[in-house]
């Protein structure tokens, strides 16, 4: 390219352009001739299309996901914690109550 300025194309505009490609089956050269572009930018456009296209599905929540061994060991060891707190407890309790039916303070 010689001294002409660089086009700044909006996403609206790289998506249309792709739309062409992929679609229409128009030639990869034909769009870069056509709208100035060299091959790179229109495969780094494609790339990124395909690497965020997730993104239009998800509705901006997040994919629920299986959990992985390890927070599953994370949870039955919380679970073992909070019982074994429970169990605790009780036993502390009694042994108050026993120690004041014995008298002992």
């Amino acid at each position: 390219m010689s001294n002409k300025t660089r086009k700044h194309y909006s996403p609206t505009e790289k998506i249309a352009i792709l739309r062409k490609h992929l679609i229409e089956g128009v030639a990869v050269s034909e769009l870069c001739e056509q709208y100035h572009i060299a091959p790179t930018v229109f495969y780094h456009w494609q790339k990124q299309l395909f690497e965020n296209g997730a993104a239009v599905f998800s509705n901006g929540t997040k994919e629920k996901t299986k959990p992985t061994e390890q927070e599953q060991k994370i949870v039955q060891l919380e679970q073992k914690l909070q019982r074994k707190a429970e169990v605790l407890s009780e036993l502390m309790e009694e042994h108050i109550k026993l120690k004041k039916n014995l008298g002992e303070s």
